[in-house]
């Protein structure tokens, strides 16, 4: 990524984990300027070792003790006696004020506000000549506090524990509490699994938690296919028998003598499903596909890269052609930056070669060629350049080499930021013939590769839930018998994803997950895997069990269990394209 051009131009202050990785000499150089700003101030200040302050923070403390690697991200305004151990995080618009004292490794996550002071309320004064108080919050080692979390004065919150998105802490967290809601309620203890105390009989009514943090109404237990415990009880039975049934299904797609592999037999050997084999195995094996080892299967991937584009074709084919801004409008050449990438990573390997189509585009040519992509009638396409350009930079990147040309990346997120639809969340719009199809599913495959993959908050996350879930009622693609693996996809994730941000319409979401995943699990084919899924126009998998089918099916039967808060049951956790975590430094991102 290139290097900001001033030290106000705001990649640190809101991305403070980059920091100790990528900032220059000139950009420490600033940061130590802060610092001694800050130690200049009449308050007492200490700053341990790595830590970083924003800029554009409003720091001004009576006591301000700093541990080691903590940082103050972009607007967050922090007065009063606040004190800190090591790792912490302050995010971007938080609110720390009063006395408080955090333990090592406190996350606090962005727009929360812990306020260690109150107003009387004595009827004979108004509110503004009301005396102050101040108890003091006090949060131990190990804690994260969501997004859109309040905290009252005289709180304090133990070791260990987990606050959901959107939570207001009235009273005190025992250690290991996972909590959310207003007033914030026990859910669970962390220790357990998702989903324990429902199997145990004493759920209280509460349902669990999901990738928020936030609870679902009790209202939810109402339908059959959301009873938690039944549930639970179908999704460890899935993962078991996945597992015991993952080398056959690895084993019958692959093609003989030729060590290459097929979607599903009879069909042709494909880049994708070599790439498609080694996260299936990585997911229920914990190892690449058995009939090589692990350095193997990197080494067949690696030389299939061009070394002049730093593209991968299909077998057989051509060198790609680039395409105006670094890489082919569609095809496999594209998809493979994503599949032959992630494949690789985990295995432990990269690519050979930067993608250089890409690491040579220049922020004008990116900016013209994203005006021009076919956003009103298209958008899946032009979300799914998106995904590939900017997980071509992220390779870039992992390589130690510039992700593009100076500025190209930041071009990105700022062309982004600023054509996203306000009333919809999204890029693109409607079409008469399939509504919202194609805007929700480019949507997905643009926030996978930019700000999911990057770890950043996706603009006007509820009008996204808005959005996503009246597609979600689209008969034409989510009557029974016409979900196939990429609609239910592109539905769960901006869900799953948007629900780190907002609590908004979290019962419906939850609602929606749980009916998917009691429908997902029956798609199982034993020895065989899951199916595609029907498609319109009869093309691509379809309902034959194959490799696609059962890479895709996995990680959204992952992303539909962690909404509904039952994800530990599956016992594994997507890695790759999938992955929940950001690719690019998940610190600070709670």
């Amino acid at each position: 990524m290139k290097q900001p051009e001033s030290d106000d131009d705001g990649l640190f202050d809101h991305c403070p984990w980059l920091y100790a990785e990528q900032a220059s000499q000139r950009q420490r150089a600033a940061q130590e300027q802060r610092r001694k700003r800050l130690l200049g101030t009449a308050g007492s200040v200490r700053l341990g070792e790595g830590c970083f302050v924003a800029e554009t923070a409003a720091v001004y403390p009576d006591v301000l003790h700093l541990g080691d690697r903590s940082y103050i991200a972009a607007h967050a305004y922090v007065t009063g006696d606040v004190r800190t151990g090591a790792d912490c995080t302050i995010n971007p618009f938080t609110v720390v004020r009063g006395t408080v004292t955090l333990g090592d490794g406190v996350r606090i996550g962005a727009h929360s506000s812990l306020l260690a002071f109150n107003h009387g309320t004595s009827p004979d004064l108004p509110v503004h000549q009301q005396p102050v108080t101040s108890r003091g919050i006090t949060v131990g080692d190990d804690v994260w506090i969501g997004s859109h979390v309040v905290v009252v004065d005289g709180v304090t919150i133990g070791d260990h524990c987990v606050v959901g998105a959107g939570a207001v802490v009235t009273k005190d967290l025992p250690a290991w509490t996972v909590a959310a809601g207003n007033p914030a309620r026990r859910i669970r203890d962390r220790r357990e699994p998702r989903g324990a105390a429902q199997r145990a009989g004493v759920s209280g009514g509460v349902a669990p938690v999901g990738a928020s943090g936030v609870a679902a109404s009790g209202s939810e237990a109402q339908h059959p296919a959301q009873q938690p415990s039944a549930l639970a009880g179908d999704l460890s039975a899935f993962a078991a028998a996945a597992r015991a049934q993952a080398a056959d299904l690895l084993g019958r797609c692959r093609q003989p003598g030729t060590g290459r592999y097929v979607d599903r037999p009879g069909a042709e050997p494909t880049v994708r499903a070599h790439c498609d084999a080694v996260e299936i195995a990585g997911l229920l094996l914990g190892a690449a596909p058995p009939d090589l080892p692990a350095a193997e299967h990197a080494a067949r991937l690696r030389a299939l890269q061009d070394p002049v584009t730093g593209l991968v074709p299909e077998y057989g084919a051509s060198p790609p052609v680039p395409g105006p801004a670094g890489l082919p409008e569609d095809g496999a050449p594209a998809y493979h930056v994503l599949c032959v990438g992630y494949a690789l990573d985990l295995l432990g390997s990269s690519f050979a070669h930067p993608v250089h189509t890409v690491r040579t585009t220049t922020a004008e040519r990116l900016v013209r060629h994203l005006a021009e992509l076919p956003w009103r009638d298209r958008a899946w396409h032009a979300g799914a350049w998106v995904d590939s350009w900017s997980t071509a930079a992220h390779w870039n990147l992992r390589l130690g080499t510039e992700a593009a040309a100076p500025g190209a990346l930041e071009a990105l997120f700022g062309w982004l930021h600023a054509h996203a639809d306000p009333w919809t969340g999204m890029w693109g719009s409607p079409t008469p013939e399939s509504g919202r199809l194609q805007m929700v599913n480019g949507y997905y495959r643009l926030t996978r590769g930019s700000f999911a993959q990057f770890g950043l908050p996706v603009p006007y996350a509820e009008r996204v839930i808005d959005t996503v879930l009246d597609h979600a009622r689209d008969p034409r693609h989510f009557a029974p018998g016409r979900e196939n693996a990429c609609n239910v996809l592109d539905v769960i994730h901006p869900l799953w994803l948007c629900a780190r941000q907002t609590s908004h319409r979290a019962e419906e979401a939850r609602s929606w997950a749980a009916n998917q995943l009691t429908a997902a699990l029956r798609r199982w084919h034993p020895g065989r895997g899951f199916p595609f899924g029907p498609t319109p126009d009869g093309t691509g998998p379809g309902r034959e069990p194959g490799l696609q089918g059962t890479e895709m099916w996995l990680a959204i039967v992952w992303l539909l269990a962690d909404l509904v808060g039952l994800a530990d049951v599956l016992g594994y956790r997507p890695r790759g394209i999938h992955r929940p975590e950001p690719a690019r430094s998940a610190e600070g991102t709670a």
